[in-house]
């Protein structure tokens, strides 16, 4: 993983876990966007791990990829780093695969992250399949039914409204975002009608880093908010 720490405020601060996309990693958002740059006013920890291709869930064929991220990496970013370690100083984001991954990874530990953003999100209603993955590779990592299960967003949704413990959301998405923009206006819509608040907004764009690394600063805005933090000038 790479971290970015705070030079204002003091701590113990609050994170946000950056995830990346299907096709990069760890380095991804540092060497693609001016992430560093955005949050320089902020005392909050930025923590981006590696993802690799399992996005970020409980793989079918064995590795449990969400407990790893929302679990082990959260406790050993908040065993050696300054951090305020509870679910109010928490949250998490992410692009494409790591869109999908920051609202599966926030309803399905609802009780580790405060809030929630995904931008371009791969997001899946499940009655079809992502285009950007083979039939094997999806069953690997999805299994042969995954409505109704861990993977499923409005599952976990409802799980989380019933436990009174839905995180603050946000999903953005461009409207030249071929296939996905339809894919997030139908998680929105679902979301509506399960009556889970939630800001959805699309802007012109794509599926690429000019897009992410225009809307990540309304993220950082929109979980420092929730975080309830305040930009410091930097001296």
């Amino acid at each position: 993983m790479l971290v970015i720490l705070p030079e204002v405020g003091k701590p113990p601060y609050p994170t946000l876990h950056l995830l990346h996309g299907l096709s990069d990693d760890y380095t991804g958002w540092t060497r693609r966007t001016r992430i560093e740059w955005y949050v320089r006013e902020y005392p909050m920890i930025v923590v981006m791990p590696d993802g690799f291709r399992n996005w970020y869930t409980h793989n079918a064929s064995g590795f449990d990829h969400a407990k790893y991220i929302a679990e082990e990496t959260v406790d050993y970013v908040d065993a050696f780093l300054p951090t305020t370690k509870n679910r109010n100083g928490r949250c998490i984001g992410g692009l494409s695969m790591g869109g999908y991954a920051a609202l599966r990874l926030s309803l399905g530990y609802p009780n580790r992250f405060i809030s929630a953003s995904s931008h371009s999100g791969a997001l899946i209603p499940w009655n079809r399949k992502p285009p950007i993955l083979d039939p094997k590779e999806f069953a690997g990592i999805f299994g042969r039914k995954p409505a109704g299960s861990d993977h499923d967003l409005m599952t976990l949704a409802k799980r989380a409204k019933s436990a009174g413990q839905v995180p603050h959301l946000r999903i953005d998405c461009g409207l030249s975002d071929t296939p996905w923009i339809e894919n997030n206006r139908t998680i929105h819509r679902q979301l509506s009608s399960l009556k889970i608040n939630h800001e959805y907004a699309e802007y012109d764009g794509g599926h690429d880093w000019d897009y992410w690394d225009l809307h990540v600063r309304e993220a950082i805005e929109f979980h420092a908010k929730h975080l309830k933090i305040k930009r410091v000038a930097v001296a």
